[in-house]
């Protein structure tokens, strides 16, 4: 909890915190990350008299982080203390209510099958009513335990003990009549406030805090034609809440990028129309913006939005047509067995002839464009699910043809997604030599590796070799130049003929002196 304010000598100074001032209006803001948590800003009615005062506020979220609430005067001007805060999130039920009247007696309400109405009394021996699970996750699971004792965990109430005209029934005898609600009681998650005043005043304080239950992610529909990689983008960001608040007229931004926040301790337990891509932008300006903020990016709703609880909202923010774009084939060859291999390190493989010798047939599609404004992109692009469609000349219709997520991307960077394997593309991968000195001190292997192409078009393939068996290696000899990839890869790209084959092999030699 911090407090921004400015106080004489005689009271003590507590932290100060700069923070965005809200916008103009009492509408609430809104900061969503994709991480699961977002920054909610109110304006919180004040009417201070000198001296100490208590003040309450029902409108948070029920999975804010009390600790993380920052309650301050946005213009600076009235100097305030906070000597006490107090979150209560278990809001008026039945079962709290029970709870409250553990050991007292109560009128129950009973129908017979005439319908008319009697009261029985009984005895709360036992409410059954079990905390909130925050408090379950933040206890571990020895408190877990202990609550399960008492009722059914997860569903807010048990198994009551009731006792009526002198013995024990594990039900409700009817509906139980409560007295009424004394002035302490909340209806819904409420942060209350002991607050120290030099002076009298009434403002608009600025209330700060984190709360989970709010998540957003983008998403991508790209579309090409039938024959050729030119596609239509559409981006989606979608935001959802499940934070227990509604935000009425929010103004919405989204952080994209891997901000650092700790965990809190688990406990147990749309397609739009593609085919209008080609219509004109429209005049009224983009719906998202963006700009880059500290190591992140802001992306910021261009109208202020209600975010009703339980509700997921998808907003378009970015559209590009003709972006040019690339399909190639990986072939990666070297099939490793998990079961068998799971735990090896450098030295069994080393010691094992046969491992990397089983093949895998299968080739993957990739595809890849620049995000770059001269490809009609040029903007950070917030990771997420990248749906991609081709469309079928014969009717115009969109055929779904593969999927993949992307990582945070910068601008002018490429974007690189493989969308599954590929039907008349097949490699085959075998070795073809394998020699180890007496002294076990070099080894040398050779491989064949063929790809069958079955397509009327020539295609590119990018023939992957991990060196698996040590760091020190060197390519004795080859069919196709190599290209470096990393410290034990290597890379040969190679173009299949329509209908036909390509050959590759290579020599490789090993060296442990």
């Amino acid at each position: 909890m911090v407090a921004s304010f400015t106080m004489k000598k005689h009271l003590p100074a507590l932290f100060v915190v700069a923070a965005a001032a809200l916008s103009a209006g009492a509408q609430p803001a809104l900061t969503v990350y994709n991480q699961n948590f977002a920054v909610v800003r109110e304006k919180v009615p004040l009417d201070l008299k000198a001296g100490e005062n208590t003040a309450a506020y029902a409108g948070v979220t029920l999975h804010v982080e009390p600790d993380s609430v920052v309650l301050r005067d946005p213009a600076g001007k009235v100097p305030f203390r906070i000597f006490e805060q107090s979150y209560r999130a278990d809001t008026m039920s039945q079962g709290l209510l029970l709870s409250l009247n553990e050991g007292k007696i109560l009128d129950f309400l009973v129908r017979d099958r005439d319908g008319k109405e009697y009261a029985v009394k009984g005895k709360i021996i036992r409410s059954g009513y079990t905390p909130n699970h925050a408090a379950m996750n933040r206890y571990g699971q020895q408190f877990m335990m202990r609550q399960q004792a008492l009722g059914d965990w997860g569903q807010g109430q048990g198994q009551p003990i009731i006792e009526v005209d002198g013995k024990l029934r594990f039900s409700l005898p009817g509906e139980p009549l409560f007295p009424a609600l004394t002035d302490d009681a909340i209806l819904k998650p409420t942060l209350t406030w002991k607050l120290g005043a030099e002076r009298a005043a009434k403002f608009g304080a600025e209330l700060s805090y984190i709360t989970g239950g709010m998540s957003w992610e983008a998403s991508y529909n790209l579309v090409a034609p039938e024959k050729g990689d030119t596609l239509d983008l559409v981006g989606w960001v979608t935001i959802d809440n499940q934070s227990g608040q509604t935000f009425e007229n929010a103004g919405i931004k989204l952080m994209a990028g891997d901000v650092s926040k700790l965990q809190p301790q688990e406990g147990y337990g749309a397609m739009d129309a593609v085919g209008g891509l080609r219509m004109m932008r429209s005049e009224m300006g983009p719906a998202v913006t963006e700009k880059a903020f500290d190591e992140f990016h802001l992306y910021s709703l261009a109208r202020p939005t209600t975010l009703r609880n339980r509700e997921t909202k998808q907003v378009e923010f970015i559209r590009a047509v003709g972006v040019k774009a690339k399909t190639f084939y990986v072939y990666n060859g070297a099939w490793i067995d998990p079961n068998r291999y799971r735990g090896w390190n450098i030295e069994n493989i080393r010691n094992d002839r046969d491992y990397g010798t089983q093949s895998n047939p299968k080739v993957w599609v990739m595809r890849e464009f620049e995000n770059s404004e001269k490809n009609g992109l040029g903007q950070p692009l917030p990771k997420g699910r990248t749906r991609f469609y081709r469309r079928d000349d014969g009717d115009g219709r969109l055929e779904f043809t593969g999927e993949n997520t992307i990582d945070h991307t910068p601008k002018n960077e490429t974007v690189r997604i493989y969308t599954g394997d590929a039907f008349d593309i097949v490699g085959e991968r075998k070795r073809t030599d394998h020699v180890l000195s007496n002294r076990n001190d070099w080894m040398e292997e050779a491989f064949e590796i063929k790809l069958r192409n079955r397509k009327t078009e020539p295609v590119e393939v990018r023939v992957t070799e991990k060196l698996y068996r040590w760091l020190n290696w060197t390519v004795l000899q080859e069919s196709h130049a190599h290209e470096k990839t990393d410290s034990q890869k290597i890379e040969f790209r190679v173009t299949v003929p329509a209908d036909g084959e390509t050959v590759v092999t290579y020599r490789v030699r090993y060296d442990w002196r």
